[in-house]
């Protein structure tokens, strides 16, 4: 496994009353045990494609050759989608730098911007100072109904026209989405055209689930990211369930029972707090995964991501000092010996000796180590997960960790994973209040 799980700072032994007791943890991992058999049942019969996307090869081609055809001659690329449609492509893109503050606008090839958030200003401002002759956008829906992405599609069709380039629609475009069938439109594939090629989106996969499919391995591709290497990854995260371990030796069963069992004693708020700008995004699609996976009918804990050290400087006095309610996750990289290094001179000067020779890398790492530590030593339960090299492999084992990790604290805590009806309802009061029905 690419990365490595801690839980020994949760644990009661460790930190006292407010961490895990024995008893608890091991009642939440066999409650597990039906879990596991339902996902390696789930992956037998195929029904549920995310736990065979690991293994398929067979599509890697057509996102490969996408790719090439959307980067040739390109400045730009524009993604448009929101949520799932959106993040997992952003958590794999900042494996090249892209989002990561300072770095974005010194990469090679076409600069990429993902348009999530719908904004009139920002969109607005994007349009009009685009190349747009030069710049293709790749509008992503799993329905092809979401309002934000087809509002973004039409407006950039639209700029497009304006330009003078309609001729080139089928050249600057490009989609992924289900297919329409019988009975179900799909609005987003109308509003493209027969002329601009579209990616079929799994109709069995989740937005959410995505970061695996074509959703989040094209944007990867663009980059030319090794997208094979991240399903590799994943399979890694994968194999322990396929391979009938127990609960105790799954280290996504494990996060699970640790959620679900702090979750039961009061602990609803869970922390995800990365210490690398490249885990950036990764936080923030977690917080979307988990969120929207289990907040259901009461039920489910609050998940907050955070990223260090600069959090260190906001979130971590509440932390410490604050309520008891929280079940921290602090992810590391390997940073020692590596980025600008602290002149021994200058050190003197700043009065920080000891920081002479040290390198940035060396005090990420230290920051990292130091905030878990105190955390404990304050009583606050940690797990921590050490990431061997931070690339393709580790980053797709990440993913399907904690995708694995969700569907089975779902599983313990009795609700659906996959659907999301509050999210549902609001989409659909939206829509009626721009008809002028509410």
């Amino acid at each position: 496994m690419p990365f490595k799980q801690n839980i020994d700072s949760a644990r009661a032994e460790t930190i006292g009353l407010n961490g895990i007791s024995k008893v608890s943890l091991d009642e939440a991992l066999r409650a597990c045990a039906p879990a596991l058999d339902w996902l390696r049942k789930a992956h037998a019969d195929d029904t549920l494609p995310l736990l065979r996307l690991p293994e398929k090869t067979s599509e890697l081609d057509e996102i490969k050759q996408a790719a090439t055809r959307l980067r040739a001659g390109a400045s730009d690329i524009v993604v448009l989608g929101v949520g799932g449609s959106s993040l997992g492509g952003q958590t794999l893109a900042q494996l090249a730098g892209i989002a990561v503050r300072g770095v974005e606008a010194f990469l090679p090839g076409p600069r990429m911007h993902f348009m999530d958030n719908l904004d009139p200003a920002t969109f607005g401002a994007l349009l009009k100072n685009l190349p747009l002759a030069t710049t293709r956008f790749i509008a992503i829906s799993k329905s092809g109904g979401t309002g934000e992405t087809l509002m973004q599609t039409a407006a950039a069709i639209s700029a497009v026209k304006a330009a003078g380039l309609e001729t080139r629609i089928g050249e600057l475009f490009f989609g992924v989405s289900e297919r329409a069938g019988p009975g179900k439109k799909n609005g987003l594939r109308e509003l493209l055209g027969a002329s601009v090629p579209v990616l079929e989106h799994d109709p069995g996969v989740g937005g959410r689930y995505s970061v695996l499919s074509n959703v989040g391995l094209l944007p990867a591709a663009v980059l030319g990211l090794d997208i094979a290497a991240i399903r590799k990854g994943a399979a890694m995260a994968l194999a322990p369930v396929l391979d009938s371990k127990p609960a105790a030796e799954v280290p996504s069963a494990l996060g699970a029972a640790l959620n679900v069992a702090f979750g039961a004693q009061g602990k609803t708020i869970s922390v995800l707090m990365a210490y690398a700008d490249r885990l950036e995004r990764f936080s923030r699609w977690y917080v979307q995964l988990w969120a929207e996976s289990l907040g259901k009918g009461g039920k489910g804990t609050t998940p907050l991501g955070a990223l260090g050290p600069v959090d260190q400087h906001s979130q971590l006095q509440l932390f410490i000092a604050g309520p008891r309610d929280k079940l921290f996750t602090v992810i590391t990289a390997p940073a020692p010996g590596t980025g600008p290094r602290f002149d021994a001179e200058l050190a003197q000067i700043a009065g920080e000796p000891d920081l002479g020779g040290k390198t940035i890398g060396d005090l990420v790492a230290a920051q990292g180590r130091a905030t878990a530590d105190t955390l404990v030593r304050n009583g606050c339960p940690v797990r921590t997960m050490h990431v061997d090299k931070l690339d393709e492999t580790s980053l797709g084992a990440l993913l399907m960790h904690f995708m694995l990790e969700t569907i089975i604290a779902a599983h313990l805590i009795g609700v659906d994973a996959f659907d999301q009806p509050a999210v549902e309802e609001g989409k659909v009061l939206a829509k009626q209040y721009l008809a002028g029905k509410g």
